[in-house]
């Protein structure tokens, strides 16, 4: 998703793009970093194992996408003479605290998906010092995609009441405006080598799904919170990213999370794509 529409913008920017699916790369060859990357190159890594539950059992192709993989990319990157930004995730951080997490807070990962992307993170900047690692959080994009907020506003168009967990709190982000932040990255305007691009705010997926069926019109009290979603893999309770060393460093901030949903949502046409940017 997030190599999809960052591509589209980038493209649409008269940007040169070589966009390839994981089928056409497979980062966890290492000698497929050193045949594609070029001297010159700007590599933004959107490759990753996601699906945090399968990652408890399939915990080796988890390390090697996401941990071994950036490895490979960042050693291709150092010897051609290219960048690399590479993409991570709030839940490399435990959720105790509950106030946004900063850059340099201690991370502490409760899940098979949060350690091998932490690990991810320290072999790009052991590998490649100069890159950037750009953690975001809750990325969605609303249309036909399988994304919460996707799943949300087809559950608003039924009816009856949707259960949804009120007790995991992040920063919902939406796809366009972190593809916007990725460039501006690679353009060169910040210099700090980990960055927090995510949607100003904070919210539960119940807030979440509330704000979701406000914006598409559906009554948001069938919107009902429960505690405990039983899932295989742990989630950290609290998440949030906190932008603001991030926006010292030179990132425009991105607009709150609550405007991005309702702009990504109405912009949404069945059978059509959203727009990517703000």
């Amino acid at each position: 998703m997030v190599g999809r529409v960052l591509a589209g913008h980038a493209r649409r920017q008269g940007r040169d793009v070589l966009a390839l699916t994981s089928s056409e790369w497979d980062i966890t060859d290492p000698d497929a970093a050193e045949r594609i990357v070029e001297s010159g190159d700007v590599v933004i890594n959107c490759a990753a194992f996601t699906n945090v539950d399968d990652a408890e059992t399939e915990q080796a192709r988890a390390h090697a996408v996401n941990t071994e993989g950036p490895a490979h990319l960042a050693r291709a990157c150092a010897t051609a003479g290219a960048r690399l930004i590479h993409i991570s995730t709030d839940y490399v951080f435990s959720g105790t605290q509950r106030q946004p997490y900063e850059i340099d807070d201690e991370p502490g990962p409760v899940n098979v998906y949060g350690r091998t992307k932490l690990a991810g993170e320290a072999a790009v900047l052991a590998a490649l010092p100069g890159a950037h690692v750009v953690r975001t959080s809750w990325v969605y994009e609303g249309g036909d995609s399988t994304d919460f907020a996707a799943v949300m506003r087809r559950k608003a168009a039924g009816e009856g009441p949707v259960h949804v967990a009120a007790d995991q709190t992040a920063s919902p982000t939406y796809v366009g405006d972190l593809a916007v932040a990725l460039l501006e990255v690679a353009d060169g305007a910040v210099r700090q080598s980990v960055l927090h691009a995510v949607n100003g705010g904070e919210a539960s997926r119940f807030d979440q799904a509330r704000a979701v069926f406000e914006a598409v019109g559906a009554d948001p009290e069938r919107v009902r919170p429960v505690a405990g979603d039983p899932k295989p893999a742990l989630r950290p309770p609290y998440s949030a990213l906190s932008g603001r060393r991030s926006v010292a460093a030179g990132l425009i901030p991105l607009r709150p999370w609550e405007e991005a949903l309702r702009d990504a949502l109405r912009a949404y046409r069945p059978g059509g794509p959203l727009p990517s940017t703000p």
